[in-house]
């Protein structure tokens, strides 16, 4: 075997290698996080100034996971008022996982049923309103 049959075999080989990794790239998951993500972060400054008017509270949100369900518990400020929102369930890394529920509550607690499949990292995003003002509160969550 000479140089010259040397070269064709590195080569052929490159060529395979270049393209199985274009195959595999073909073939990965490329979800963008959000499809209207520009007119989002046009009001953005909207959810600063909820997640400000959040901190501002006497207690933090609670956000706790049993087997079957996350529970959010709102802060004592909110006692027999009526509260309306939307809990989300958000995966990173897989769209499909994602997960809304509304809710309009007066006894500050919302319980939002978690499926079996559900495993790894999420963010539990929640948005609600008491008496006009709006709040936002955000948390990582392992599953």
């Amino acid at each position: 075997m000479n140089w010259g049959h040397k070269i064709i075999i590195v080569y052929a080989v490159f060529v395979a290698g270049m393209l199985f990794l274009a195959f595999k790239s073909s073939r990965q998951n490329t979800d963008l996080v959000t499809e209207d993500y520009y007119a989002k972060e046009l009001v953005y400054q909207q959810k600063i100034d909820e997640v400000k008017r959040t901190a501002l509270l006497s207690a933090p949100v609670t956000v706790s996971v049993t087997k079957h369900e996350i529970v959010i518990t709102f802060p004592k400020d909110f006692d027999t008022k009526k509260i309306t929102g939307q809990a989300e369930l958000y995966c990173p890394s897989d769209e499909k996982k994602d997960k809304t529920q509304g809710f309009s509550v007066t006894d500050s607690t919302v319980k939002m049923a978690l499926p079996g499949s559900y495993h790894g990292l999420h963010y539990v995003k929640i948005d609600w309103a008491v008496d006009g003002v709006n709040y936002y509160y955000e948390e990582k969550i392992f599953i």
